[in-house]
């Protein structure tokens, strides 16, 4: 790709207020940009393009990140119900309020999320989830639950991807070791993108085999 002369690029201080997240990245950060200027940093380099691209290209990334945490509400929503589906396939009583459940605390735990005022409380609003997902986990686990064998370790190495990448993100890592170091490449943003890439391919691995097995599985008779 032939990258293309950008804006005089910002230092920390002199950067808009809602990219000043992170104090150890110094350098790199875009100015103010009109859409199209948004669309055109798809092609210079700046402290986020890494971003942008494992976000699946985003243009408005600086403007909207919200949309972060939505995706990553969605993902920890969305992902988590055919998982639900399957464990308590056996017991269709109990899987209509689990299901219900799960998505009405994902609803409050997006909403804390969006409006936290920290990347700490931002990981802390997502606790919730991942609690009741443990919990889901662990009935599976110990054969209360349903499945095909093989997908509990899947679903045990997403969470585990997640929350390493949850907390190398509130940790600043590794930049917070070498302030303007990781400014453009290898800062804690772009690793925590990396490894949420890592724990979707781990609920794919996990969430494919559980749907054939659950169209396919008959339930004991009571």
């Amino acid at each position: 790709m032939a990258f293309l002369a950008g804006p005089r690029l910002l230092d920390w201080a002199s950067s808009p207020p809602h990219l000043q997240f992170n104090k150890f990245v110094l350098t790199g950060y875009r100015p103010a940009s009109s859409g199209s200027g948004c669309l055109r940093s798809l092609f210079y380099l700046h402290n986020e393009l890494g971003n942008i691209y494992t976000h699946g290209g985003s243009a408005v990334y600086a403007r909207l990140l919200a949309l972060d945490m939505c995706g990553v509400c969605l993902v920890n929503t969305l992902g988590a119900l055919p998982i639900i589906h399957c464990t308590l396939a056996c017991r269709p009583w109990l899987r209509p309020a689990a299901l219900v459940g799960y998505t009405v605390l994902s609803g409050v735990a997006g909403w804390r999320a969006l409006t936290a005022p920290s990347t700490s409380a931002r990981l802390r609003a997502f606790g919730w989830q991942a609690a009741a997902r443990l919990l889901v986990f662990g009935a599976r686990g110990v054969g209360l639950g349903s499945g095909a064998p093989g997908s509990l370790p899947c679903y045990l190495r997403m969470d585990a991807l997640a929350l390493l990448g949850g907390l190398v993100n509130v940790a600043r890592l590794p930049e917070r070791w070498g302030p303007g170091r990781f400014d453009y490449w290898g800062n804690s943003h772009q690793i925590m993108h990396l490894l949420s890439v890592g724990s979707i391919l781990q609920l794919h691995a996990g969430v494919v085999p559980d749907l054939l097995w659950a169209a396919h599985h008959a339930c004991p008779r009571d």
